[in-house]
């Protein structure tokens, strides 16, 4: 029998980022990063949860040792997500293509390649004087 490491070496790298039915949900608030997410790790390792009574009400709250602060999640430089989807601005990528269907994210990328291209003529027609770009 094959251990659980070899079985995921050999799944594709996109398959393993995406979380399936045997994993735990990614825990985004809106479509920020969440403290609370199983995937939400601190590199410095002093990510501590504890509960706090406010009116008498649990609440989770993330602590971090290491500033002797609450944790500002995302926007910290040691924070990181298992699943590689902290995103700049303490963006969460699964939050981000849940509420859009993943449309956003390709139709950004198309418009960066879109932007290269026209950025790359520009450069050629710079470099090479005004010429027809049209046959690029």
């Amino acid at each position: 029998m094959r251990d659980d490491f070899e079985q995921r070496r050999e799944q594709p790298r996109d398959r393993r980022s995406r979380p399936t039915d045997g994993e735990p949900r990614p825990l985004p608030l809106g479509d920020k990063c969440n403290y609370l997410c199983p995937y939400f790790r601190c590199n410095k390792r002093a990510l501590m949860i504890q509960t706090r009574y406010v009116k008498g009400n649990p609440q989770k709250v993330g602590f971090c040792r290491w500033v002797g602060d609450t944790c500002i999640t995302g926007e910290c430089q040691y924070a990181y997500c298992e699943k590689r989807a902290l995103l700049p601005g303490n963006k969460c990528a699964f939050a981000i293509n849940r509420n859009n269907g993943g449309d956003d994210v390709e139709r950004d990328l198309k418009q960066d390649e879109l932007y290269e291209d026209d950025k790359v003529k520009e450069i050629i027609s710079k470099k090479f004087g005004k010429r027809d770009l049209d046959l690029i």
